[in-house]
């Protein structure tokens, strides 16, 4: 893990989680589905794909190479963090919720593994690649 630049991963991880927070939040305002949580959480799990992907480009644009795995669990794991002190607290508490119910919905996991795993395929596809060439 030497080889992480903890300022990239700032700048990737705040872009990623306030582009899928208002991905999240702006799925309430369009009702479609009746269960407007499941809804929220389909709308993330297909926002995930194109901001993981721009996080982990600005992240190696610069000519990081940490691997893709670490990566993507690193900014998950910063993730979490600001969901713990930001989302639950201000957008989930307020609405009946609380940080069990919200750490122990599968479909939050299921989005992080979802975010780790773009952010390692990006890694696999472009970086290594570039080094290989």
């Amino acid at each position: 893990m030497k080889n992480i630049n903890l300022k990239h991963v700032i700048i990737s991880c705040l872009v990623v989680y306030v582009l899928g927070i208002l991905a999240f939040l702006g799925s309430y305002y369009v009702p479609i589905m009746e269960d407007p949580d499941l809804q929220a959480n389909i709308v993330l799990m297909a926002a995930i794909i194109p901001t993981a992907y721009f996080g982990a480009y600005l992240y190696y644009r610069r000519g990081n190479t940490t691997q893709g795995f670490v990566l993507g669990s690193v900014l998950f794991s910063s993730a979490i963090v600001l969901d713990a002190i930001i989302t639950v607290p201000v957008f989930i508490i307020p609405n009946g919720g609380n940080h069990l119910a919200f750490f122990g919905d599968p479909g939050f996991w299921l989005i992080g593994f979802e975010y780790v795993a773009v952010v390692a395929a990006y890694w696999k596809l472009k970086v290594t690649k570039q080094a290989q060439a």
